[in-house]
Protein backbone atom coordinates (compact mmCIF):
# COMPACT_ATOMS: atom_id res chain seq x y z
CA UNK A 1 0.00 0.00 0.00
CA UNK A 2 1.20 3.66 -1.34
CA UNK A 3 1.73 6.01 1.69
CA UNK A 4 0.21 9.30 2.09
CA UNK A 5 2.79 11.96 1.14
CA UNK A 6 1.75 14.25 3.69
CA UNK A 7 1.10 11.88 7.17
CA UNK A 8 1.87 13.10 10.14
CA UNK A 9 1.58 16.48 9.20
CA UNK A 10 -1.63 18.50 11.37
CA UNK A 11 -3.61 21.05 9.92
CA UNK A 12 -6.06 23.80 11.44
CA UNK A 13 -8.95 24.71 9.51
CA UNK A 14 -10.46 27.72 10.13
CA UNK A 15 -12.24 27.85 6.50
CA UNK A 16 -15.84 28.14 5.32
CA UNK A 17 -17.30 27.90 2.04
CA UNK A 18 -15.52 26.75 -0.90
CA UNK A 19 -11.91 28.03 -1.46
CA UNK A 20 -10.63 27.19 2.06
CA UNK A 21 -12.03 23.70 2.49
CA UNK A 22 -10.89 22.77 -1.16
CA UNK A 23 -7.69 23.64 -0.21
CA UNK A 24 -7.37 21.31 3.11
CA UNK A 25 -9.44 18.82 0.96
CA UNK A 26 -6.15 18.42 -0.98
CA UNK A 27 -4.34 18.19 2.55
CA UNK A 28 -6.69 15.52 3.88
CA UNK A 29 -6.51 13.82 0.50
CA UNK A 30 -2.57 13.77 0.90
CA UNK A 31 -2.76 12.55 4.53
CA UNK A 32 -2.48 15.25 6.33
CA UNK A 33 -4.90 15.31 10.04
CA UNK A 34 -7.13 18.29 8.90
CA UNK A 35 -8.99 19.15 12.09
CA UNK A 36 -12.16 21.47 10.65
CA UNK A 37 -13.13 24.15 13.13
CA UNK A 38 -16.92 25.11 12.95
CA UNK A 39 -19.34 27.18 14.82
CA UNK A 40 -22.19 25.59 16.69
CA UNK A 41 -24.02 26.26 13.41
CA UNK A 42 -21.27 24.70 11.39
CA UNK A 43 -19.98 25.32 7.79
CA UNK A 44 -22.95 27.14 5.84
CA UNK A 45 -22.29 24.62 2.47
CA UNK A 46 -23.85 21.51 5.41
CA UNK A 47 -27.41 22.77 4.52
CA UNK A 48 -26.56 23.21 1.00
CA UNK A 49 -28.68 20.32 -1.43
CA UNK A 50 -28.72 18.31 -2.89
CA UNK A 51 -29.21 16.44 1.03
CA UNK A 52 -29.92 13.16 1.82
CA UNK A 53 -31.50 12.16 5.71
CA UNK A 54 -29.87 16.18 6.09
CA UNK A 55 -26.65 15.50 5.17
CA UNK A 56 -25.33 17.68 2.17
CA UNK A 57 -23.09 15.65 -0.33
CA UNK A 58 -21.86 19.18 -1.74
CA UNK A 59 -20.67 20.07 1.63
CA UNK A 60 -19.02 16.56 1.60
CA UNK A 61 -17.20 16.32 -1.50
CA UNK A 62 -15.26 19.60 0.11
CA UNK A 63 -14.57 18.39 3.27
CA UNK A 64 -14.32 14.27 3.11
CA UNK A 65 -11.25 13.00 5.27
CA UNK A 66 -10.98 15.85 7.91
CA UNK A 67 -12.09 15.64 11.33
CA UNK A 68 -14.79 18.42 12.85
CA UNK A 69 -14.41 19.96 15.91
CA UNK A 70 -17.07 22.33 17.33
CA UNK A 71 -15.87 25.78 19.12
CA UNK A 72 -17.10 28.75 19.39
CA UNK A 73 -14.25 31.00 18.92
CA UNK A 74 -15.10 34.19 20.85
CA UNK A 75 -14.97 32.28 24.06
CA UNK A 76 -12.63 32.01 26.75
CA UNK A 77 -12.63 28.62 26.91
CA UNK A 78 -12.71 27.74 23.51
CA UNK A 79 -9.78 30.01 23.01
CA UNK A 80 -7.33 27.99 25.59
CA UNK A 81 -8.63 25.12 23.48
CA UNK A 82 -7.43 26.76 19.92
CA UNK A 83 -4.34 27.45 21.53
CA UNK A 84 -3.63 23.93 22.36
CA UNK A 85 -4.58 22.71 19.10
CA UNK A 86 -2.52 25.13 17.54
CA UNK A 87 1.10 24.11 19.52
CA UNK A 88 0.52 20.94 18.31
CA UNK A 89 -0.20 22.03 14.39
CA UNK A 90 1.75 22.23 11.31
CA UNK A 91 -0.35 24.32 9.19
CA UNK A 92 -3.03 26.60 9.35
CA UNK A 93 -5.42 27.62 7.11
CA UNK A 94 -8.58 30.70 7.38
CA UNK A 95 -9.95 32.46 4.98
CA UNK A 96 -12.12 35.08 7.30
CA UNK A 97 -12.07 38.61 5.74
CA UNK A 98 -8.94 40.05 6.73
CA UNK A 99 -8.62 41.07 10.16
CA UNK A 100 -11.06 38.54 12.34
CA UNK A 101 -8.53 36.24 13.17
CA UNK A 102 -6.68 39.32 14.56
CA UNK A 103 -9.52 40.27 17.12
CA UNK A 104 -9.73 37.06 17.71
CA UNK A 105 -6.06 36.70 19.17
CA UNK A 106 -5.75 33.72 16.82
CA UNK A 107 -3.49 36.10 13.42
CA UNK A 108 -0.02 35.26 12.30
CA UNK A 109 1.80 37.96 14.00
CA UNK A 110 0.28 36.62 17.50
CA UNK A 111 1.21 32.76 16.57
CA UNK A 112 4.25 32.91 15.22
CA UNK A 113 6.48 33.43 18.56
CA UNK A 114 4.81 30.40 20.15
CA UNK A 115 4.86 28.26 17.12
CA UNK A 116 7.40 29.28 14.98
CA UNK A 117 7.11 26.32 12.60
CA UNK A 118 3.53 27.07 11.71
CA UNK A 119 2.59 27.70 8.07
CA UNK A 120 -0.38 30.14 8.19
CA UNK A 121 -2.04 30.40 4.79
CA UNK A 122 -5.00 33.17 4.51
CA UNK A 123 -7.08 33.53 1.42
CA UNK A 124 -8.90 36.38 0.99
CA UNK A 125 -10.85 37.79 -1.95
CA UNK A 126 -8.15 41.03 -2.17
CA UNK A 127 -5.36 40.09 -0.19
CA UNK A 128 -4.86 41.44 3.37
CA UNK A 129 -3.97 44.82 2.90
CA UNK A 130 -4.32 47.25 0.45
CA UNK A 131 -7.36 49.54 -0.49
CA UNK A 132 -9.91 46.75 -1.70
CA UNK A 133 -8.60 44.06 1.34
CA UNK A 134 -12.12 44.82 3.10
CA UNK A 135 -14.23 44.70 0.52
CA UNK A 136 -16.72 41.36 0.69
CA UNK A 137 -15.78 39.11 -2.24
CA UNK A 138 -17.69 35.63 -3.75
CA UNK A 139 -16.42 34.19 -6.58
CA UNK A 140 -18.84 36.04 -9.01
CA UNK A 141 -18.00 39.07 -7.58
CA UNK A 142 -14.47 38.47 -7.93
CA UNK A 143 -14.62 36.88 -11.85
CA UNK A 144 -16.24 40.15 -12.92
CA UNK A 145 -13.57 42.79 -10.69
CA UNK A 146 -10.61 40.53 -12.43
CA UNK A 147 -11.86 40.99 -15.88
CA UNK A 148 -12.33 37.71 -16.55
CA UNK A 149 -16.62 37.63 -17.15
CA UNK A 150 -15.82 40.63 -19.99
CA UNK A 151 -12.72 39.00 -20.94
CA UNK A 152 -14.64 35.75 -21.87
CA UNK A 153 -17.89 37.75 -22.80
CA UNK A 154 -15.43 39.51 -26.15
CA UNK A 155 -15.46 36.08 -27.80
CA UNK A 156 -19.39 36.04 -27.42
CA UNK A 157 -20.04 37.25 -30.84
CA UNK A 158 -23.23 39.50 -30.74
CA UNK A 159 -23.62 39.45 -27.21
CA UNK A 160 -22.93 42.14 -25.19
CA UNK A 161 -24.72 41.35 -21.63
CA UNK A 162 -22.29 39.62 -19.21
CA UNK A 163 -23.21 35.37 -18.60
CA UNK A 164 -24.64 34.01 -15.26
CA UNK A 165 -22.07 31.79 -13.99
CA UNK A 166 -23.01 29.40 -11.47
CA UNK A 167 -19.40 27.89 -11.72
CA UNK A 168 -17.25 28.94 -8.92
CA UNK A 169 -13.79 29.05 -11.21
CA UNK A 170 -12.18 31.54 -8.42
CA UNK A 171 -12.96 29.32 -5.19
CA UNK A 172 -11.57 26.18 -6.73
CA UNK A 173 -8.25 27.86 -8.37
CA UNK A 174 -7.64 30.24 -4.91
CA UNK A 175 -7.89 27.00 -3.44
CA UNK A 176 -5.46 25.34 -5.82
CA UNK A 177 -3.06 28.08 -5.45
CA UNK A 178 -3.01 27.74 -1.51
CA UNK A 179 -2.52 23.98 -1.49
CA UNK A 180 0.53 24.38 -3.83
CA UNK A 181 2.07 27.35 -1.53
CA UNK A 182 1.59 25.65 1.70
CA UNK A 183 3.92 22.66 -0.11
CA UNK A 184 6.02 25.25 -0.98
CA UNK A 185 6.10 26.49 2.22
CA UNK A 186 6.78 23.01 4.27
CA UNK A 187 9.25 22.54 1.23
CA UNK A 188 11.66 25.59 2.46
CA UNK A 189 10.70 24.75 6.71
CA UNK A 190 12.58 21.43 5.75
CA UNK A 191 15.35 24.00 4.70
CA UNK A 192 14.95 26.55 7.19
CA UNK A 193 13.33 25.23 10.46
CA UNK A 194 10.84 27.84 10.22
CA UNK A 195 7.20 28.40 9.08
CA UNK A 196 5.88 31.65 7.61
CA UNK A 197 2.57 33.43 6.36
CA UNK A 198 1.14 33.05 3.27
CA UNK A 199 -1.32 35.58 1.54
CA UNK A 200 -3.58 34.51 -1.24
CA UNK A 201 -6.09 36.62 -3.44
CA UNK A 202 -8.49 35.40 -5.36
CA UNK A 203 -8.51 38.10 -7.41
CA UNK A 204 -4.83 38.08 -8.61
CA UNK A 205 -5.96 33.91 -8.67
CA UNK A 206 -8.29 35.03 -11.73
CA UNK A 207 -6.90 37.58 -13.37
CA UNK A 208 -3.91 35.14 -13.79
CA UNK A 209 -6.65 33.62 -16.30
CA UNK A 210 -6.08 36.31 -18.92
CA UNK A 211 -3.04 35.38 -20.22
CA UNK A 212 -3.64 36.95 -23.28
CA UNK A 213 -5.22 39.95 -22.41
CA UNK A 214 -2.86 40.90 -19.72
CA UNK A 215 -0.22 41.30 -22.30
CA UNK A 216 -2.53 43.10 -24.81
CA UNK A 217 -4.12 45.48 -22.32
CA UNK A 218 -0.18 47.08 -22.21
CA UNK A 219 -0.07 48.02 -25.09
CA UNK A 220 -1.79 49.93 -28.08
CA UNK A 221 -2.23 47.48 -30.40
CA UNK A 222 -5.80 45.68 -31.25
CA UNK A 223 -6.82 43.28 -29.08
CA UNK A 224 -6.77 39.51 -30.16
CA UNK A 225 -9.44 38.05 -32.56
CA UNK A 226 -11.44 35.18 -32.81
CA UNK A 227 -9.74 32.28 -31.15
CA UNK A 228 -9.01 29.70 -33.81
CA UNK A 229 -11.38 26.88 -32.10
CA UNK A 230 -14.99 26.66 -31.41
CA UNK A 231 -18.75 24.88 -31.77
CA UNK A 232 -18.20 23.13 -35.18
CA UNK A 233 -22.17 22.70 -35.76
CA UNK A 234 -22.54 18.96 -36.91
CA UNK A 235 -26.13 17.34 -38.23
CA UNK A 236 -26.87 16.18 -34.40
CA UNK A 237 -25.39 18.83 -32.43
CA UNK A 238 -21.58 20.19 -31.96
CA UNK A 239 -17.79 19.36 -31.64
CA UNK A 240 -15.35 21.36 -29.78
CA UNK A 241 -12.61 21.70 -32.27
CA UNK A 242 -9.45 23.26 -31.12
CA UNK A 243 -6.87 24.07 -34.53
CA UNK A 244 -3.63 25.84 -32.33
CA UNK A 245 -1.18 24.43 -34.48
CA UNK A 246 0.25 23.71 -38.25
CA UNK A 247 0.10 20.07 -37.70
CA UNK A 248 -3.61 20.21 -36.21
CA UNK A 249 -5.31 22.70 -39.39
CA UNK A 250 -3.37 20.45 -41.63
CA UNK A 251 -5.12 17.51 -39.97
CA UNK A 252 -8.43 19.57 -39.90
CA UNK A 253 -8.10 19.90 -43.90
CA UNK A 254 -7.58 16.59 -44.49
CA UNK A 255 -10.42 15.24 -42.41
CA UNK A 256 -12.71 18.05 -44.03
CA UNK A 257 -11.76 16.38 -47.63
CA UNK A 258 -10.40 19.87 -48.04
CA UNK A 259 -6.70 19.82 -48.86
CA UNK A 260 -6.84 23.04 -50.30
CA UNK A 261 -7.38 25.16 -47.63
CA UNK A 262 -3.55 24.41 -46.76
CA UNK A 263 -2.65 26.66 -49.56
CA UNK A 264 -5.64 28.93 -49.77
CA UNK A 265 -3.93 32.62 -48.97
CA UNK A 266 -6.91 33.32 -46.55
CA UNK A 267 -6.09 30.75 -44.56
CA UNK A 268 -1.96 29.20 -45.37
CA UNK A 269 -0.37 31.83 -42.99
CA UNK A 270 -1.77 31.76 -38.75
CA UNK A 271 -2.11 35.45 -38.85
CA UNK A 272 -4.78 35.03 -42.01
CA UNK A 273 -6.34 32.22 -40.44
CA UNK A 274 -7.04 33.81 -37.36
CA UNK A 275 -8.65 36.85 -39.75
CA UNK A 276 -10.50 34.83 -41.74
CA UNK A 277 -11.56 32.23 -38.99
CA UNK A 278 -15.07 32.76 -39.62
CA UNK A 279 -15.57 32.21 -43.20
CA UNK A 280 -12.92 28.29 -42.37
CA UNK A 281 -15.26 27.44 -39.99
CA UNK A 282 -18.35 28.10 -41.91
CA UNK A 283 -16.87 26.42 -45.43
CA UNK A 284 -16.15 23.75 -42.69
CA UNK A 285 -19.93 23.53 -41.49
CA UNK A 286 -21.06 23.17 -45.34
CA UNK A 287 -19.20 19.57 -44.17
CA UNK A 288 -19.93 19.08 -41.24
CA UNK A 289 -23.76 19.67 -40.89
CA UNK A 290 -24.45 17.36 -43.25
CA UNK A 291 -22.84 14.32 -40.93
CA UNK A 292 -22.88 13.07 -37.12
CA UNK A 293 -20.96 14.30 -34.26
CA UNK A 294 -19.66 10.48 -33.97
CA UNK A 295 -18.44 10.85 -37.70
CA UNK A 296 -16.55 14.17 -37.38
CA UNK A 297 -15.19 13.32 -34.50
CA UNK A 298 -14.11 9.52 -35.75
CA UNK A 299 -12.48 11.59 -38.91
CA UNK A 300 -10.31 14.37 -36.16
CA UNK A 301 -9.35 11.59 -34.16
CA UNK A 302 -8.10 9.84 -37.12
CA UNK A 303 -6.02 13.03 -38.47
CA UNK A 304 -4.78 13.84 -34.77
CA UNK A 305 -7.00 16.96 -34.32
CA UNK A 306 -8.30 17.77 -30.49
CA UNK A 307 -12.00 17.80 -30.39
CA UNK A 308 -14.88 16.70 -27.81
CA UNK A 309 -18.85 16.92 -28.22
CA UNK A 310 -19.78 18.95 -25.50
CA UNK A 311 -21.28 16.75 -22.58
CA UNK A 312 -23.30 17.39 -19.34
CA UNK A 313 -21.14 16.57 -16.12
CA UNK A 314 -22.97 13.22 -15.86
CA UNK A 315 -22.29 12.48 -19.31
CA UNK A 316 -18.32 13.42 -18.38
CA UNK A 317 -18.39 11.07 -14.98
CA UNK A 318 -19.51 8.64 -16.91
CA UNK A 319 -16.32 8.38 -19.70
CA UNK A 320 -14.45 5.32 -19.75
CA UNK A 321 -11.20 7.07 -18.93
CA UNK A 322 -13.20 8.19 -15.26
CA UNK A 323 -13.38 4.96 -14.34
CA UNK A 324 -10.38 3.83 -15.78
CA UNK A 325 -8.23 6.34 -13.84
CA UNK A 326 -10.15 5.52 -10.72
CA UNK A 327 -11.04 9.41 -10.70
CA UNK A 328 -13.94 8.91 -7.82
CA UNK A 329 -14.15 7.61 -4.70
CA UNK A 330 -16.88 6.52 -2.96
CA UNK A 331 -17.53 9.15 0.28
CA UNK A 332 -19.72 7.91 3.28
CA UNK A 333 -21.30 10.42 5.38
CA UNK A 334 -25.05 10.03 7.44
CA UNK A 335 -27.44 10.42 4.31
CA UNK A 336 -25.25 6.90 2.61
CA UNK A 337 -22.92 7.35 0.12
CA UNK A 338 -21.93 9.38 -2.79
CA UNK A 339 -19.17 9.87 -5.48
CA UNK A 340 -16.45 13.05 -4.64
CA UNK A 341 -13.50 13.45 -7.40
CA UNK A 342 -9.84 12.35 -5.94
CA UNK A 343 -7.22 15.32 -7.00
CA UNK A 344 -6.51 14.55 -10.58
CA UNK A 345 -3.30 13.95 -10.11
CA UNK A 346 -1.69 10.01 -9.28
CA UNK A 347 1.91 9.98 -7.92
CA UNK A 348 3.97 6.90 -7.86
CA UNK A 349 5.33 6.30 -4.75
CA UNK A 350 2.13 7.79 -2.92
CA UNK A 351 -1.65 7.30 -2.13
CA UNK A 352 -3.46 10.67 -3.15
CA UNK A 353 -7.24 9.15 -3.45
CA UNK A 354 -9.36 10.80 -1.10
CA UNK A 355 -11.09 10.14 2.50
CA UNK A 356 -13.82 7.75 2.70
CA UNK A 357 -15.67 9.39 4.85
CA UNK A 358 -17.10 13.07 5.92
CA UNK A 359 -17.85 13.92 9.51
CA UNK A 360 -20.82 15.41 11.43
CA UNK A 361 -20.63 18.61 12.86
CA UNK A 362 -18.44 17.76 16.02
CA UNK A 363 -17.82 14.59 15.80
CA UNK A 364 -14.60 14.74 16.71
CA UNK A 365 -14.72 17.34 19.34
CA UNK A 366 -14.13 15.42 22.97
CA UNK A 367 -11.28 13.05 20.80
CA UNK A 368 -9.13 15.67 19.12
CA UNK A 369 -9.76 18.32 22.61
CA UNK A 370 -8.80 15.27 24.89
CA UNK A 371 -5.28 14.29 22.42
CA UNK A 372 -4.73 17.90 22.86
CA UNK A 373 -4.40 17.64 26.59
CA UNK A 374 -7.24 19.75 27.38
CA UNK A 375 -8.53 18.96 30.98
CA UNK A 376 -11.33 16.56 31.37
CA UNK A 377 -14.00 19.35 32.90
CA UNK A 378 -13.19 21.56 29.98
CA UNK A 379 -13.34 18.77 27.03
CA UNK A 380 -17.05 18.00 28.89
CA UNK A 381 -18.14 21.60 28.74
CA UNK A 382 -16.72 22.44 25.38
CA UNK A 383 -18.43 19.42 23.81
CA UNK A 384 -21.48 19.55 26.15
CA UNK A 385 -21.99 22.92 25.36
CA UNK A 386 -20.97 23.09 22.13
CA UNK A 387 -21.01 26.66 22.25
CA UNK A 388 -17.63 27.05 24.44
CA UNK A 389 -18.69 27.29 27.99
Amino acid sequence: MLDKAFAGLRVLDFTTTIAGPYCTRLLADMGAEVIKIESPEGDMLRARPPLRNGASSYYGQLNAGKKSVVLDLKSPRAAAAIDALVARSDILVENFRPGVMRRLGFDYTELAPRVPRLVYCAISGYGQTGPSAQLPAYAPVVHAASGYDLAHLRYQEGRSRPDYCGLFVADVAAGTQAFAAIATALVQRHATGRGQFIDVSMFETMLGFALTEMQYAQFDVPPPGRPIYGPLACADGYLMVAVASEKTFQGFAHAAGRADWITDPRFELYVDRRANWGALMDEAEAWSRRETRAHCQARFDAHGVPCSPYRTVAEAMADPQVAHRGAFTEVADAGGSFRSLNPPFRMSAADTASGPHCAALGEHTEEVLRAAGLAADDVAALAAGRAGG
